[in-house]
Parts: structure tokens; C-alpha cells; sequence
């Protein structure tokens, strides 16, 4: 599914050129879980939002089932991101004013999606993911736990290709982080392709692959049974 050749990212400063990204060469196949681990500034999230197509500056190779998103204008890398990416970020990013229904609804208008086909796939999101009670409630209204079981939600109800996750339970107390990573684990059973950043080895037996950054560098990527 993925395939990074020599990617590489860096800032320009007062200080000079300072690299995030360093040569990364990267494949991971459709139906993997895999986690990017690695200390503060490695460049684990840079490496997340560049695969989002949320980063447009870089340099280097990326394919993404086999189309060269290095050659893409940023337009259709938005499309690319539209059509086949789900994101769930740390601090959930659900939009306060809304109910937790129309938080769902928004991803899906984004698409163009018919209004009747978003009411029934609201309501099969919601009733999967067992919040269908909580549906007219807003985001303030719900614990952190529910909060990020949402964004999980809203994250993957277009049936996205690939789920990228940025230290999905890092605002969640523990019981709380492993039914999120329990979640994962069962949507990965079904056949999504699931990268998560996090510091959490836990979290990383969850899947089948880690690739460790360190300054910039892929220093390795172990395969897990």
C-alpha cells in the first residue's frame, strides 16, 4: 500500500537547515498495524502527516497503491486524503458546537456523500460503535474516553483505506487506552491498514510491525508475530 523511497523533510530556520526526516525507506503492505515508535522530536508525527497527505513539503518518493504521490499537486493529494484516509488525533478534534451525530456527518459531507446515505450511515456508526444514546449530546458532554471513541468513529465512518492514529490514547487513562487499542486491533482484524504513533510498548503489541525513528533516522522496522 505504502512505499517510501528516500523521503525526507527538513525546515529552514534562523540556525540553518535543520532536518526532520532523513532518508526513509518504508513498505507497508495492505491489512498491516504498524507503529511508529521513537523518543520527543524523531519526527513520528512529521512521518504521519506527511503519509496523511497533510505535509506537502518534502522531498523523495511516495507511492501509494502504486500512484506517485510525489508528483501530485496538492489538490490531488487532498482528493487522495478525501477518498482514502481516516485521522484520530491525540486531542480528538471534535468540533464543540456540534452534536456527536454531526460531528460524524461532517467527513462525510466532505465527500459529497447524499444526504439520505449520511443519515443511514450516521446511524450505522453510531449504533456499531454503541453511542447511539450519546447522539444529540455534544463533545463537552462526554467523557475523554467517549470523546476519543467519537473521533475513532468519525475517523473511519467513509470506510477509509488506511487509519492513522497520533498517540490515540495519550489523553486516556488506562482501561480507557486499551479499549481504544482493542478497537483497533478488531478494525485491523477486518481488514483496515492501521499506523499509530506512540511511546507506548503496549500499544505496540497491538499490531504486527514497529518501526523506530530516532533524530530523523529509521533506525529499524521489527516485524512482530
Amino acid at each position: 500500500m505504502i512505499d517510501l523511497r528516500n523521503l525526507e523533510k527538513s525546515i529552514n530556520s534562523n540556525a540553518g537547515q535543520t532536518w526532520l526526516l532523513r532518508q526513509i525507506n518504508l513498505g507497508i503492505h495492505e491489512g498491516e498495524f504498524a507503529t511508529i515508535m521513537g523518543p520527543s522530536g524523531a519526527g513520528k508525527s512529521t512521518l504521519l502527516s506527511i503519509l496523511g497527505c497533510y505535509d506537502h513539503n518534502w522531498e523523495g518518493e511516495y507511492f501509494f497503491k502504486g500512484e506517485p504521490v510525489h508528483k501530485m499537486s496538492a489538490k490531488q493529494r487532498a482528493a487522495l486524503n478525501k477518498r482514502h484516509v481516516g485521522f484520530v488525533f491525540q486531542q480528538f478534534h471534535l468540533i464543540d458546537d456540534f452534536t456527536v451525530a454531526e460531528n460524524h456527518d461532517i467527513p462525510l459531507s466532505y465527500r459529497n456523500v447524499k444526504n439520505s446515505e449520511r443519515q443511514a450511515m450516521v446511524a450505522d456508526t453510531l449504533d456499531r460503535f454503541g453511542i447511539v444514546a450519546k447522539k444529540d449530546l455534544f463533545p463537552s458532554q462526554l467523557s475523554g474516553g467517549q470523546q476519543q471513541l467519537v473521533a475513532v468513529a468519525r475517523a473511519i465512518i467513509a470506510k477509509p483505506d488506511l487509519l492513522l492514529a497520533d498517540e490515540p490514547t495519550g489523553n486516556l487513562h488506562s482501561d480507557q487506552g486499551r479499549e481504544i487499542m482493542k478497537l483497533f486491533k478488531k478494525l485491523n482484524e477486518e481488514g483496515m491498514t492501521i499506523i499509530q504513533v506512540t511511546h507506548s510498548e503496549e500499544n505496540a503489541r497491538q499490531g504486527n510491525c514497529v518501526i523506530r525513528l530516532r533524530d530523523g533516522w529509521m533506525e529499524k522496522a521489527d516485524q512482530q508475530a
